[in-house]
């Protein structure tokens, strides 16, 4: 079977139907097939063994994608298309392993390989430039980093006992680990930073932050969902909340900004107290790296810092049971490898969840990224 008839197979029942010889020759399972086997019947879907390989196979893309953001390719080739010859020869680098890296990246859109033989940028690889604000290269230097490749191969630890599949590979926790590890809590930070890019500007977006004077973000890394927010809210100030260690950084950043003015950056522990002050309290993406039970610890620090009716924004996945495709399904299971005891959460639990920490949900509200508002209130 060639690769156009490969493409263009799907599964059907094992029913009678009017097939040419031609047609026979080219199934999978035939002549020979086996009672109860499917028939692979050309059509224009792709058949269920090569929609299985690509899944099987797409973390060979990751790493490929990976490999690229930490080589800063990206970077390079923004001044213009360049040969993998002399890419190599700039970074010290095996041209003809860089070549077939290139060549492999350019067929799933990463880089477009020219008739001349020269690679350029696409959209795709603009991508994962440094010095952009829509950066996906720390994301991408992150999920190619060894800790996270092997949390990923214990999986089948984590469901088969529950533990996390980080700690049972490294024993600690993950957040341990990069206290212990500076360099790899700074890749994790530029990673959530490159995160952050994308669904801050969707929160920003979604949601009227016009009546809000000043924000806390807590856990907020960087702090690019605030600047990003407070960009489009001139007259907000912000507090950015997070570890000593991991808001450093965070000057630098803002500065380049160009909020750092109205922004407080303040070191410390949301387990055990948070800044008071706030008109509302944000948390992008914190409460699914924790258990139930811590999850109630933070929201209580932040119940005790913030007065009565104040806004706590919640910046989540809400997980839906239906069969559809959806992105939090997927990061509930890194949430099953790397967090200690996190998850995503469905509406129902994230109501239990705010009642239990002295919060009321109002409403929720959906972003063009994969995350959504939960707005709730203090009582």
């Amino acid at each position: 079977m060639n690769s156009k008839q490969i493409a263009s197979v799907k599964s059907t029942p094992d029913a009678p139907i009017n097939r040419s010889a031609e047609d026979r020759s080219n199934s999978f399972g035939a002549p020979n097939r086996r009672a109860g086997e499917p028939i692979w019947a050309l059509d224009d879907a792709v058949p269920a063994p090569i929609h299985v390989l690509q899944f099987a196979t797409s973390r060979w893309v990751a790493h490929a994608v990976g490999v690229a953001a930490e080589l800063g390719l990206s970077d390079l080739i923004q001044s213009g298309p360049k040969t993998a010859e002399e890419l190599a020869d700039a970074m010290g680098l095996h041209a003809p392993s860089l070549y077939r890296l290139l060549r492999a990246l350019a067929s799933v859109g990463i880089f477009t390989r020219l008739e001349d033989g020269r690679f350029a940028q696409t959209q795709a690889s603009d991508a994962l430039r440094k010095d952009v604000p829509y950066s996906m290269q720390g994301f991408a230097r992150m999920v190619n980093r060894p800790w996270a490749i092997g949390a990923w191969t214990q999986l089948e630890h984590s469901v088969r006992t529950g533990v996390s599949a980080f700690e049972h590979a490294n024993g600690m926790f993950a957040f341990d680990y990069f206290t212990q590890n500076p360099v790899e809590m700074q890749i994790f930070a530029e990673a959530m930073s490159s995160f952050s890019a994308q669904v801050g500007a969707a929160v920003a977006d979604a949601y009227d932050f016009s009546n809000i004077q000043t924000l806390a973000d807590i856990g907020g890394s960087h702090g690019m969902a605030l600047a990003i927010i407070l960009a489009d809210n001139p007259e907000m100030r912000g507090i950015l909340f997070d570890l000593p260690e991991v808001v450093a950084d965070a000057f630098d950043f803002l500065k380049c900004r160009g909020v750092h003015q109205r922004i407080e950056i303040r070191g410390g522990n949301f387990f055990e107290s948070v800044p008071k002050g706030a008109d509302a309290y944000l948390l992008k993406h914190v409460l699914h790296d924790w258990s139930d039970e811590d999850c109630l610890h933070i929201l209580e620090t932040v119940h005790a810092a913030a007065k009565p009716a104040t806004k706590l924004l919640l910046v989540e996945s809400i997980v839906n049971e239906s069969n559809d495709p959806q992105f939090a399904k997927i990061t509930d299971l890194e949430m099953l490898v790397i967090s200690h005891n996190g998850r995503e959460r469905t509406r129902t639990e994230w109501q239990n969840l705010l009642r239990a920490g002295g919060f009321q949900l109002r409403s929720t509200l959906s972003t063009r990224s994969s995350a959504h508002v939960i707005e709730a209130i203090r009582d």
